[in-house]
């Protein structure tokens, strides 16, 4: 064990504002609360995969990245051309 890098970080965290500390917490729990949340994913998509009756969902991946592009073009066409005529 290390203890000269213990205390160090117990130095540091002491050190620490308030604000500071508790964003250092959100790092920490953070990979605590993915594994909180792994049971359910995989409970949720056993599920779905049971009301579509095992069947896998295989989706068209060119057709998903053509309706992006789509929408994203629907989306910024607008504004492009709004700012052309005020130019």
């Amino acid at each position: 064990m290390n203890i000269q890098l213990v205390e160090s970080l117990a130095n540091a965290i002491k050190a620490l504002s308030t604000e500071e500390r508790e964003l250092l917490n959100q790092k920490l729990t953070y990979q605590s609360h993915w594994q909180n949340l792994r049971p359910k994913i995989l409970a949720n998509a056993q599920a779905i995969q049971q009301r579509h009756n095992g069947q896998h969902f295989d989706p068209d991946i060119d057709q998903i990245i053509y309706q992006v592009r789509e929408e994203r073009d629907q989306q910024l066409l607008p504004d492009f051309f709004s700012s052309k005529e005020h130019l």
